[in-house]
């Protein structure tokens, strides 16, 4: 096949051919990377004449589509509609309706020809034009409906988006306030009272408890929807459904209904209580064991409820239905798979994820699922029940952040895509690409790339879809928090797509409609009250960054990758204001890790690094890098004389932990993320990133309760000095 047909294909379909790596060097993908894409988003590239027919048909589609899908503009912007038609009806009059949300209606009425034409083309002999429409009215924000007719008959409609100029930020933080908070998976949380593994109540806690001590914010990884039938399938990262939350976070004892006999019954059984003191104890979440003890006494609550509530006409029954109703197809979808796949579970059959579901079932709108829905009503509705169960008790806890007077409250976490067996894509096959998985291009974190195993979206059809999933997701997430952390944020503008198979670094960037998703950001963000951050880190273009920027997207800065060219670190105080600063994160060491080389010495065990002199060299990198903190810190004035200048005798200590985490507090960034493991001198990390059975990621605890953290002086006398820090800053 000629190269350039292929190239105009990958062109018009927005894959990259050349890149600048990470290391500022420039790049370009395989040839044969450029055909397994195009077959990953559903061309056919066996051939000259089958290229050329569907780039052919792409076009035709576009021309013979009157409106786009989904139009974006901003509330700063002049609105101009394209409208396309055949050259026989440019004479026509016609009207341009848009019917606000509100209700509102506005027409305007034109003739085509009198608008600025801006191209042509012929289809099958005949001439179709496009023009470009003013729309001379003001629109409110919000999702309004764009419909074109003629002679009163109605022949195209279109969604078309009016979004705020930039993101929404606190009063607060806009008038300058610095503030610090937590960041803390949950299943980690260990207490007094939990089932094994970090719950809503523990949240609302340790809400209240570092709130008292000054912190504005507690940050979660994800809580997106895992597997209940599939327990050890724990990463937050490659979670079955993004919309909705992991009933595992739910606590037991706050469900009306556990008081109940039946249920006392159940979790008083002396097995009961030793599998449940087992969890609670052990240093790792056992997975398999929570889930055993939360679906046994949920289920046995759901019984109660359902009968005193749900069946009849009560408040508690109208206030479910309209939960159900209000998550709609969503819903319903994630409730029937969780149903499906514990019903394969339990008849020994193959049930990781659909992909390996008997053949009927591999899609939600198959006749059999709509079957086995009808015949196991009472099944889904227990599924769909754990979700508004843990709705409530999420909300119940960003309630006590608000009670707290923190000025954020939660942030919460979105992970950049769903598991290859999710409810999400078994529910919308047409929009996500199978054959392909995201990941990242060779960097410093990944010297050979990475492969999630979370098949992308295909732009395309979320156009065609008017955006509508990616509306659900900002919404979702944005529910019952101050602010979204967005994992991986330059999927806004471009993922790097690893075609099935493949090695991570025979992939491709794919561009998606980085403005219009920013526009829909803001315009939930603003809905929601929820303050943005976009994780940026990695292969990061230029182009991203200042886009993010100008949309009030706060910047992520990690303190250990903000080095100068001569290998020195830069100070906080020059770190961007709209930014979050941390000084680690989840998919790194803990500073104790980090200084003592941990995270080196574990991934020579685990088989992380090819050779010898790979792992030689990032030893000799990591000795450099903590002489330079070790230079910065005592430049600042951040550790004192009683913590020594040469990394050759200085081991990480309690004074140093907290010497480096009241640097970051001196800081410009609006916002500063500290982990709580580092506030507890851990060791181990919580997360390898490039491994699955050789570490157990996802898993481990923190090593204290959280009753105990906050009686911990040291503790409380560290923050003391951030708060006075950031307070310092502020002024």
């Amino acid at each position: 096949m000629t190269q350039q047909l292929l190239q105009q294909l990958v062109e018009m379909r927005g894959i990259e051919t050349q890149y600048v790596d990470a290391w500022g060097k420039p790049a370009t993908i395989a040839e044969s990377s450029k055909a397994k894409l195009l077959n990953a988003l559903g061309y056919d590239t066996t051939s000259d004449e089958k290229i050329q027919s569907q780039i052919t048909n792409d076009a035709k589609s576009v021309w013979l589509s009157p409106l786009n899908p989904v139009q974006v503009m901003r509330s700063n912007e002049s609105i101009y509609v394209p409208v396309r038609l055949p050259i026989e009806l440019v004479n026509d009059e016609h009207v341009l309706t848009v019917t606000c949300e509100n209700g509102d209606v506005h027409k305007h009425v034109f003739t085509p020809i009198d608008e600025e034409m801006s191209t042509m083309a012929h289809l099958d002999d005949v001439e179709f034009h496009e023009y470009v429409v003013a729309l001379p009215m003001a629109l409110p924000l919000g999702y309004h409906t764009l419909t074109l007719s003629a002679d009163e008959d109605e022949f195209a409609s279109s969604r078309l988006i009016m979004a705020p100029t930039s993101c929404f930020t606190p009063t607060e933080i806009k008038q300058g306030k610095k503030v610090w908070g937590l960041s803390v998976q949950l299943y980690c949380v260990r207490s007094q009272h939990n089932w094994g593994i970090g719950d809503f109540t523990d949240l609302a806690n340790l809400i209240e408890k570092a709130a008292s001590v000054g912190a504005d914010f507690i940050g979660l990884n994800p809580i997106h929807a895992l597997f209940p039938a599939n327990p050890n399938a724990c990463s937050p990262y490659g979670p079955s459904s993004r919309r909705w939350l992991n009933y595992l976070y739910i606590d037991p004892t706050q469900v009306e209904g556990f008081e109940h006999q039946s249920v006392q019954t159940i979790v008083n059984d002396a097995s009961f209580q030793a599998t449940l003191e087992q969890a609670r104890q052990a240093d790792y979440v056992d997975y398999e064991a929570v889930a055993q003890l939360k679906l046994a006494a949920l289920k046995a609550i759901f019984d109660v409820y359902d009968a005193k509530y749900l069946r009849k006409s009560t408040k508690q029954n109208k206030a479910f239905k309209a939960f159900v109703d209000e998550g709609g197809e969503s819903l319903d979808m994630l409730a029937v798979y969780d149903a499906l796949q514990s019903h394969l579970k339990a008849q020994g059959k193959e049930s990781w994820g659909w992909p390996v579901f008997p053949e009927s079932f591999k899609d939600y709108h198959n006749p059999a699922v709509a079957k086995f829905k009808k015949a196991n009503a009472g099944e889904v509705k227990f599924y769909l029940f754990l979700q508004w169960i843990a709705a409530q008790q999420l909300e119940a806890a960003s309630k006590k952040a608000e009670e707290c007077g923190m000025s954020i409250g939660l942030y919460r976490d979105l992970a950049v895509g769903v598991s290859e067996g999710s409810a999400e894509i078994w529910g919308n096959k047409d929009l996500y690409c199978t054959d392909a998985s995201v990941g990242a291009p060779p960097d410093i974190l990944g010297p050979l790339g990475q492969n999630w195993g979370l098949p992308p979206m295909d732009p395309r059809k979320l156009y065609e879809q008017a955006y509508q999933p990616i509306i659900d997701l900002f919404a979702a997430n944005m529910a019952s928090s101050g602010s979204l952390r967005i994992d991986h944020v330059m999927a806004l503008l471009r993922l790097w797509w690893v075609p099935k198979g493949d090695d991570a670094k025979e992939g491709g960037y794919v561009y998606y409609p980085v403005d219009d998703l920013l526009g829909i950001l803001a315009l939930e963000s603003h809905r929601n009250q929820s303050l943005v951050i976009g994780e940026d880190l990695g292969t990061v273009p230029e182009e991203i960054r200042s886009k993010l920027a100008n949309n009030g997207v706060y910047s992520y800065r990690v303190f250990f990758f903000e080095q100068a060219e001569d290998g020195g670190f830069f100070s906080p105080s020059h770190y961007p204001e709209q930014s979050m600063s941390t000084l680690t994160t989840h998919d790194m060491p803990t500073l104790i890790g980090y200084w003592h080389c941990l995270d080196l010495a574990l991934g020579k065990d685990i088989g992380l690094y090819p050779t010898d002199e790979i792992l030689q060299v990032l030893y000799t990198d990591r000795h450099e890098n903590k002489q330079a903190i070790l230079d910065s810190l005592h430049g600042h004035g951040s550790i004192g004389d009683d913590i020594g200048r040469d990394v050759n005798v200085t081991g990480m200590s309690t004074a140093l932990n907290q010497g480096m985490q009241v640097h970051m507090a001196g800081g410009s960034s609006a916002l500063l993320s500290l982990q709580l493991e580092d506030w507890l001198e851990m060791d181990k990390p919580v997360n390898i990133p490039g491994t699955f059975n050789e570490y157990p990621n996802w898993r481990r605890k923190l090593s204290s309760n959280i009753e105990e953290i906050f009686e911990n002086n040291d503790i409380k006398g560290l923050a003391t000095k951030l708060s006075d820090a950031r307070n310092r800053a502020s002024s």
